[in-house]
């Protein structure tokens, strides 16, 4: 039987995930949205929305997923009304009303997999385990001072300099100490560069991880651009063209030596780690160092006070959490399964 895990796209921002997600996408058995905003959201206001054996808390909880722009429910093409039913009529755990929505998206492609694209879920994948116990995820690694180089040409990003390097050294980190902690057979990671010089072969790589037969189309990417990319995101109008390397190593030319040195000086050992090259830059002075440690000090900080509010929350959940949509989820949620009767895909 074919896999029907879960899988979620994960990375530093600006790393290639949209064009990963839509090889993954132009896979025939697997459908990964444009990036949406409810999953992690849902999951923090859980307790708002009570007791899921309740259909009408079930509702609640649809009717804010689908009504919500916050949400990008509108850029999934899915019938609010249709969805809404699903979810009150499926089963009463937070992750299969989640679930239900990333589902249907994959329904209207006619496909059986489904799953969903967000960089900053490396920060969250405890939450996805919890929500979907059998998941699957990919992180696409780019060298972090092009990262950086395009994070600030970004319209929407509002940092500075230095959060765009604890970024990437946050998700490098998680890389090295959290990845490994993850259960076997649920993580894989590859490198942009690798990904754009051959995309065939890293790409049957990562089908071999995820179970399904390598797809020639997901090399071409750019043929769903137009369908699986909203419009008003013209910072990838580049996935609407072939899969190149050309923008590999631009930050030599997009960084000043200042910044250069910045990232070399504060992510020199990752760099090095996944096979970049450092272009031996000075090292920065110590009033620079000092404010990177404190951007870095103030965003760890916030980590820690968003992990011990969760652990609070854990104690008030009034339902289990995990979905019951997929066979693995089924058998790991403990649901009887109904005699003589096949577990289909879509759940």
């Amino acid at each position: 039987m074919k896999s029907d895990r879960p899988i979620f796209i994960l990375g530093c921002p600006r790393s290639g995930t949209t064009m990963l997600q839509l090889m993954t996408h132009a896979h025939p058995r697997i459908a990964i949205p444009p990036e949406t905003r409810f999953m992690v959201s849902a999951y923090q206001r859980r307790l708002q929305f009570g007791n899921l054996n309740d259909p009408d808390r079930r509702r609640e909880l649809a009717e804010w997923v689908v009504n919500r722009t916050q949400s990008r429910f509108h850029e999934l093409g899915l019938d609010r009304e249709e969805v809404t039913k699903q979810i009150v009529d499926g089963p009463p755990t937070l992750g299969s009303a989640l679930g239900i929505v990333l589902r249907a998206y994959a329904i209207r492609h006619d496909k059986p997999r489904w799953g969903d694209k967000r960089p900053s879920y490396f920060q969250y994948t405890d939450v996805l385990l919890r929500l979907f116990p059998d998941a699957q995820f990919v992180h696409l690694i780019r060298d972090g001072r092009d990262c950086v180089a395009s994070l600030k040409e970004m319209p929407w990003y509002t940092g500075s300099v230095y959060s765009a390097v604890c970024a990437w050294a946050e998700a490098i980190d998680f890389a090295r100490h959290g990845a490994p902690k993850l259960p076997e057979g649920s993580y894989h990671e590859l490198r942009y560069e690798d990904l754009t010089a051959d995309p065939e072969s890293h790409l049957r790589r990562l089908c071999e991880f995820l179970g399904e037969d390598f797809a020639p189309a997901m090399c071409e990417p750019s043929m769903l651009a137009g369908i699986a990319v909203p419009a008003h995101k013209t910072w990838h109008a580049r996935t609407h063209g072939e899969v190149t390397t050309s923008r590999t190593g631009t930050w030599r030319e997009r960084l000043d030596p200042g910044e250069i040195s910045l990232c070399e000086s504060i992510l020199g050992d990752r760099l090095e780690t996944y096979g970049y090259e450092l272009s031996g830059a000075p090292k920065i002075e110590t009033s620079r160092m000092v404010t990177y440690e404190k951007t870095a000090a103030k965003r760890k900080l916030a980590r820690v006070k968003r992990v011990a509010f969760d652990r609070l929350m854990r104690l008030r959940e009034p339902n289990q959490l995990g979905a019951r949509l997929t066979s693995g989820q089924i058998v790991l949620a403990g649901v009887p399964m109904p005699r003589n009767e096949p577990i289909a895909v879509n759940g």
